[in-house]
């Protein structure tokens, strides 16, 4: 690896749609493959000696276990928990992939770092007007038939994601505050890889008293990412999604793929609609607000190529304005 120029610190952003791809059926063995060789890059920068706290999606990893909460239910009487148990759930699921994959490709480099999950609450607001708007994609995808039925059956609001089929989507707030966030900056600052904000955290409300308690919703990962990294102080977020760079007038037969955005320039592409909300416009977002907030640069790339961004090679680099 052709080193960065000093010691970062990173924060790495994993898709939940890059640990559980559309088309996959969702096995253990299929999530954990991917996650192996997703970490087997990332124990190269942490054997580099950078700092590191990884966080992950679970929007399709969440609505499976919703779904099987459900099924638990009809079936065996099992009651279903709530979103925000099953967001938890998810966090410790995936964030036990990733920890046990990591720890497997340090031990392989010869790295001794030690990897810690930990299970994030992350606050919204219980007014946010997401809450009445519904739009963070979860579980698996759907003909549009199939999800009209469970549209009627159970009253959910289901989309088209991205021309890939048809999904639910429940409540999107944007976060406040990492609850946890000093224990998970004392981690890095031991020199300890850590794994928080699993699917944007579990999302909670702060009562009138000071207590936290649970909604139901979905964070956006990539903007809990960020607040975090904003916490952390980190040099770099790192956003991994299924394409390995960011392009205007994507899809189409003049579509341009991005090197580097300047962060002028990427507020009037995201202000002109170029980046739509249900695909690459919360990245951006994200990616303004961690920038905004003293971070040197956003990579936004895919799985497969995070080495080779993080040296330049690769991915779409989101910088400060000039």
């Amino acid at each position: 690896m052709n080193q960065p120029d000093r010691r970062r610190r990173f924060v790495i952003a994993l898709g939940g749609n890059a640990i559980l791809p559309a088309g996959k059926r969702g096995t253990y063995a299929e999530q954990a493959e991917i996650t192996r060789q997703t970490m087997d890059q990332v124990a190269l920068i942490a054997a580099a000696g950078h700092e590191i706290v990884m966080t992950h999606g679970n929007g399709p990893v969440v609505g499976n276990i919703v779904l099987r909460g459900d099924a638990g239910e009809q079936i065996h009487g099992i009651p279903a928990m709530p979103m925000f148990v099953c967001g938890a759930e998810s966090e410790g699921g995936i964030g036990f992939l990733i920890q046990q994959s990591l720890q497997n490709a340090l031990r392989g480099a010869k790295v001794d770092r030690a990897v810690a999950t930990i299970v994030t609450q992350v606050t919204v607001d219980a007014s946010d007007p997401a809450f009445a708007k519904p739009t963070k994609p979860i579980g698996p995808f759907y003909a549009e038939d199939q999800a009209r039925v469970l549209e009627r059956e159970n009253g959910w609001t289901v989309v088209q994601d991205s021309g890939r089929g048809w999904r639910r989507v429940v409540p999107s707030p944007r976060p406040i505050e990492v609850v946890e966030w000093r224990a998970i900056k004392a981690l890095l600052d031991a020199g300890i890889v850590a794994v928080a904000v699993g699917g944007g955290g579990v999302p909670v409300v702060r009562l009138a008293n000071g207590d936290l308690e649970g909604v139901d919703a979905v964070i956006d990962k990539d903007h809990a990412s960020a607040l975090l990294g904003q916490l952390v102080q980190a040099d770099t977020l790192v956003i991994i999604t299924q394409i390995d760079k960011v392009f205007v007038r994507f899809g189409q037969p003049d579509a341009e793929a991005l090197d580097v955005l300047p962060a002028d320039r990427a507020r009037k592409l995201l202000a002109a609609g170029e980046f739509p909300s249900g695909s690459m416009g919360p990245k951006i977002e994200a990616a303004l607000n961690f920038l905004a907030h003293g971070g040197r640069e956003v990579i936004i790339t895919d799985p497969t190529s995070i080495l080779p961004s993080i040296r330049g090679e690769s991915g779409t680099r989101v910088v400060p304005a000039a």
